[in-house]
């Protein structure tokens, strides 16, 4: 049956050579058809007419009154029919639709299909098909890729919401997909977009794990699909950052898949709104970046990217209380980048959801390979956020007790301010007015 298509191929190069297009029609669905037929016949298409294909092919005979245009037969050393090809028409007219130009499917072909196979296909003129399941669509994946039944072409046009989950299923279970399919999602990609509504793309996309969401974003963009649906994310593409203080650039939609793709750890494995945060924090920067004296800044990218990320969200129907809480982790996530104080660490704690805002810190340093002294430091000083503030800095900073009792700065100002730390830790002190009292007291017996 191979050789039947490989001569065929031979044939429609032969027309080509000679300045006409030509092609066999589904060359793969032919050699499904071919393994059960009785007579071994392959479908050609050809922009010549009659006459001129007659003489490029001059074994070629015209069927007036047929589909096809003529017929080539190729007989054996007996002289019967060992191959038989049909040469369809192709459409050539400028003003037809693009797909016309290209035939997949020819009358003998669809005859040749039982109805069952013609159902699965997809060829039927029924207004709706009531596939049950959730892989209703899909074939099996014994062959390691994700591929869409029958003409991927027309089962789409039944339901574009399976270019979704196509890629939603090549992301969950980590395999391509079949070239044939991804062709047909490419090709129907402004039509998902028209017809598929935000809502229902998103229940698809919340049956994506964390640990898969930055595959499945990469391939809505790769689909020209994130485009549509989130081009402020998109966008991201355009824009170049610097990667670190060693240097060298990135994308911000790099970095950003990055970061999502780093973020679902430990103890945030199932965290689908986190990772989702994750995917928004840097979306500020396609309005705040400009780039200066051979730098780029993305100053206050995260309160505009707050604000963008409602925008989005709202767009795509996400709850109210989620919206919320996204965008406070997009508002807030450079908090933990900064090396804090005792003060500013138990700000940040009091910000709410500091565990998600760490580990967005976390992803964000380990996808730009940065520096990561400030946040080591920053996790320490958590372990001293539950003790009393009073155990850790006195009531008096170093000004306010040389206005109390008069000192030079020098080292006695020093021993006054570690003395009031100890005295608070004692429980003697408890106030600023106790401590005023006893830093006043404590430098006049040390001075005499």
């Amino acid at each position: 049956m191979q050789n039947a298509i490989k001569q065929a191929m031979g044939i429609c190069k032969t027309l080509c050579r000679n300045g006409v297009d030509a092609y066999v029609v589904n060359a793969p669905l032919q050699e499904h058809l071919l393994e059960k037929a009785e007579t071994v016949a392959v479908d050609l298409a050809c922009d010549p007419d009659v006459e001129t294909l007659t003489k490029l092919v001059p074994n070629a005979v015209a069927s007036p009154g047929s589909p096809w245009m003529a017929t080539l037969s190729e007989k054996d050393k007996d002289g019967d029919t060992q191959f038989l090809f049909r040469f369809y028409p192709m459409e050539t007219a400028d003003a037809a639709h693009p797909e016309l130009s290209l035939l997949r499917l020819t009358p003998t072909m669809r005859d040749m299909l039982n109805p069952e196979e013609r159902l699965r296909m997809r060829l039927t003129s029924m207004g709706h098909i009531d596939d049950a399941g959730p892989y209703a669509g899909f074939e099996e994946v014994k062959s390691g890729a994700i591929r869409i039944a029958g003409l991927p072409d027309e089962t789409l046009r039944h339901n574009y919401l399976l270019a979704v989950r196509a890629l939603r299923f090549a992301a969950n279970f980590e395999l391509p997909i079949e070239p044939n399919s991804w062709l047909a999602i490419l090709r129907a990609s402004s039509r998902v977009l028209d017809y598929v509504a935000a809502r229902d793309i998103m229940d698809e996309w919340r049956k994506v794990p964390a640990e898969s969401i930055h595959r499945f974003v990469e391939l809505l963009s790769e689909a020209h699909l994130l485009q549509g649906l989130i081009p402020e994310v998109a966008a991201l593409s355009q824009i170049r950052q610097r990667r670190n203080e060693e240097g060298g650039e990135e994308t911000v939609f790099r970095h950003t898949l990055d970061c999502v793709r780093l973020y679902p750890e430990e103890e945030f494995h199932h965290d689908w709104l986190g990772t989702m945060a994750t995917l928004f924090h840097d979306v500020g920067k396609l309005y705040t970046g400009e780039h200066f004296d051979g730098q780029w800044n993305f100053y206050q990218h995260h309160l505009v990217g707050a604000k963008v990320t409602r925008k989005i969200l709202r767009r795509l129907h996400f709850a109210s209380e989620d919206i919320d809480l996204l965008c406070h982790l997009v508002s807030n996530h450079m908090r933990f980048h900064f090396m804090l104080t005792d003060r500013g660490i138990r700000r940040f704690m009091a910000l709410g959801e500091h565990k998600r805002l760490i580990a967005m810190a976390r992803a964000d340093i380990k996808a730009r390979n940065a520096s990561n002294t400030s946040f080591n430091h920053n996790m320490k000083y958590l372990d001293r956020a539950g003790t009393p503030e009073q155990m850790l800095e006195p009531l008096l900073n170093g000004n306010e007790i040389m206005e109390e009792t008069n000192l030079p700065q020098g080292r006695l100002v020093g021993l006054t301010r570690a003395a009031l730390l100890e005295a608070q830790k004692a429980g003697v002190i408890s106030d600023r007015e106790a401590a005023k009292a006893f830093v006043r007291e404590y430098a006049r017996n040390n001075m005499e």
